[in-house]
């Protein structure tokens, strides 16, 4: 568990460098006292561990930027990953008011040691092609960025997004970029289309377990379409069965992962190699946590939502891979 004193923790991923995992987590001052005011505030934290539970706290990794600048509202979640050059690349989300009011695109810094940054340009912005943007729909969702190296040797990334042309509450997308540096990218077409029931799809990720794969996301009661709404209570995270890393999704199976005191997962596998879901405590009867919870197994969750599928017994093995 990660809980700060004097601010929310929400959103977060993790990175094993070999020896510890280093932890990037969203935060904001309590001082604000509304939670909801903290999303216009958020700066990326750093703390290591080495077991996923207990966590020290490093120097901040990022905070937004000066004014004009594409992250002068605030930076929000992203990923880290170490590129093909040995450096380490933290791809977030950069967040400001031009040309409409929390615009979002892709960033991302870079350094050697995973502790001092050095920020590069704009990587990606909305294509109006496929994905709204601000000055043709006044909103313009673009964030959440999720890398890896694909088998086709190119780095792929899936975000979250909307599509241009959609109800509130049908309009999210899973959008597409692919690069072959980390520096210089490509925005393709959404991975899996609008007018599925859903507001949003935040915090997206595709995850193998057992040879299955799944993709991981988040998304609310409010944010969804009326119809999807009338079948689930308090949703907090999805899954949805995936031929590959990059599709084709089945979303018209898609099952709730965990309600909603539980949100914005992403996995890590822990020393043993179990895949362990990293989540914010968020809603509970007295309000808002803001607090990163202690790792919970993947596989448990999965094999409840799908039943049908990852029929391997459970293993129980020692505390620090806990399932």
């Amino acid at each position: 568990m990660l809980e700060l004193p004097d601010s929310w923790v929400w959103d977060s991923w993790a990175v094993d460098d070999g020896e510890r995992f280093h932890l990037f987590f969203l935060f904001a001052s309590r001082a604000l006292q509304d939670p909801e005011r903290r999303h216009r505030r958020a700066s990326i934290g750093h703390a290591v561990s080495d077991d996923l539970r207990s966590w020290r706290r490093l120097p901040d990794a990022l905070v937004r930027g000066d004014a004009p600048s594409i992250d002068d509202v605030a930076t929000w979640t992203g990923c880290t990953i170490r590129g093909d050059d040995g450096r380490w690349y933290l791809i977030t989300t950069a967040v400001n008011d031009v040309p409409v009011r929390t615009t979002q695109r892709i960033t991302a810094a870079v350094s050697d040691d995973l502790l001092t940054w050095e920020r590069l340009d704009v990587l990606i912005e909305a294509d109006p092609r496929w994905y709204a943007t601000g000055p043709l729909t006044g909103a313009e969702p673009f964030r959440d960025p999720w890398v890896w190296k694909h088998d086709d040797g190119r780095w792929h990334m899936l975000l979250t997004a909307s599509g241009t042309e959609r109800a509130p509450g049908d309009e999210a997308v899973v959008g597409h970029a692919v690069s072959d540096d980390l520096r210089t990218w490509e925005v393709l077409p959404p991975v899996v289309e609008a007018g599925h029931g859903f507001g949003q799809m935040e915090v997206t990720q595709p995850v193998e377990v057992d040879g299955e794969w799944f993709l991981l996301f988040s998304c609310q009661a409010p944010e969804l379409a009326a119809r999807r709404r009338a079948t689930v209570e308090d949703p907090g995270m999805w899954a949805a069965r995936m031929d590959g890393p990059l599709g084709p999704v089945d979303i018209d199976d898609v099952r709730v992962l965990v309600d909603e005191s539980l949100y914005a997962g992403r996995v890590t596998r822990d020393r043993a190699g179990e895949p362990m879901l990293l989540a914010f405590e968020n809603l509970t009867p007295h309000g808002f946590v803001g607090r990163l919870a202690d790792p919970v197994p993947l596989r448990p969750l999965l094999r409840d939502a799908f039943p049908e599928s990852l029929r391997r017994p459970i293993v129980h093995s020692s505390a620090g891979s806990a399932e």
